[in-house]
């Protein structure tokens, strides 16, 4: 998606994970995505680079679509849209 599309998304659930590293965005991830309805929009905002690559593996493992990622000041904000 691009930068455009990723930042107009409708947004179901957006989950806070940080300040917090490895394991904890996919930890907060796997919890908030159970709030969240089958075809709807997670965000995950994190400060840790390594989401960047964990969560799109994490979404992929699980059977969701990861859609992408923005950068803002140092806050990542990762878009995981629930399939199943």
């Amino acid at each position: 998606m691009s930068v455009v599309e990723l930042a107009t998304l409708q947004v179901s659930k957006t989950v806070d994970a940080r300040g917090t590293s490895c394991p904890g965005p996919i930890l907060a991830a796997k919890k908030g995505i159970v709030d969240v309805k089958v075809g709807e929009i997670m965000m995950v905002l994190a400060t840790d680079s390594g989401t960047k690559k964990d969560l799109p593996a994490w979404a992929k493992k699980m059977g969701h679509d990861y859609l992408g990622v923005l950068e803002e000041g140092g806050i990542f904000k990762l878009y995981v849209k629930r399939l199943k």
